[in-house]
């Protein structure tokens, strides 16, 4: 296990428990206990924990952690859904991208697709974006036209927030939106832990024909405090292959399109 999968893990065990023993959490992960100290202090180091005598304590922010610490987990699954998502874009149209790790699989997959990195006229794919890093890998690794929405950057996520980006947003249409979101409910809809994040992917939404939810099976049914939009407004989910057949059933129901990968 590398450090960021370690550092996702003791975070995640102290979101679940509030607190944990060096002894404890190096039994839980297999290693030393001087490894575990030094996780520890660097993690209390960036304000992600609170070091005690002998463990360490969680700081109540680790619900929403940051990007470089989640990539770790559910990786498969993400993988499965980005190569599915990316199947739903055809050359020429014009796609919204928000931040995550789902996301970011699914511009991974847009970018190794031969047919969306013409140089022919008319069916170059245009991605507008307010997440660098998806910029950023669709820029090195394609022949894309990327469109970055402005505002100010939210380092937890790499996702640009604020008025300025609504600003361009308001003034975009996109064929398809395809959203990673924090949450996404039959009742409460999709949903994002941040509210600066929520409002413009709500923007993305309105501005969108379709609009595609990108969330692995840990996400459905979940609660997150920012709503993007009523369930009502998405066309499609894409999930993996975990996901309860009830809840995916009671999706089917409510007229969206589910795609397991």
């Amino acid at each position: 296990m590398d450090r960021y999968a370690r550092w996702n893990t003791l975070l995640e065990l102290l979101t679940e428990s509030g607190r944990i023993s060096v002894e404890e959490a190096a039994a839980r992960l297999d290693v030393s206990q001087a490894t575990i100290r030094r996780d520890f202090d660097q993690l209390a180091q960036q304000q992600m924990i609170t070091r005690t005598r002998g463990g360490a304590v969680a700081n109540g922010v680790s619900y929403d952690l940051p990007l470089r610490y989640k990539t770790a987990k559910h990786s498969a699954e993400k993988q499965r859904i980005g190569t599915a998502a990316a199947a739903l874009v055809a050359p020429g149209m014009v796609v919204g991208l928000n931040g995550g790790t789902t996301t970011t699989e699914v511009a991974r997959a847009l970018a190794v697709r031969p047919d969306l990195n013409t140089s022919a006229e008319g069916a170059q794919l245009t991605v507008v974006t307010n997440a660098l890093n998806i910029a950023n890998e669709l820029l090195v690794r394609s022949r894309m036209k990327i469109v970055v929405a402005g505002g100010v950057v939210r380092p937890q996520s790499f996702e640009l927030v604020g008025p300025l980006g609504g600003a361009l947003l308001r003034e975009v249409t996109l064929d398809v939106a395809l959203l990673g979101v924090d949450a996404i409910d039959p009742r409460l809809g999709a949903a994002a832990h941040h509210e600066g994040e929520a409002s413009m992917n709500a923007l993305m939404v309105a501005r969108a024909k379709r609009v595609v939810i990108i969330a692995d099976s840990s996400k459905l049914g979940g609660h997150a405090f920012a709503r993007i939009c009523p369930i009502e407004r998405v066309e499609t989910l894409v999930t993996d292959s975990g996901a309860d057949p009830a809840t995916v059933d009671l999706f089917r129901q409510l007229g969206l399109t589910v795609i397991t990968a």
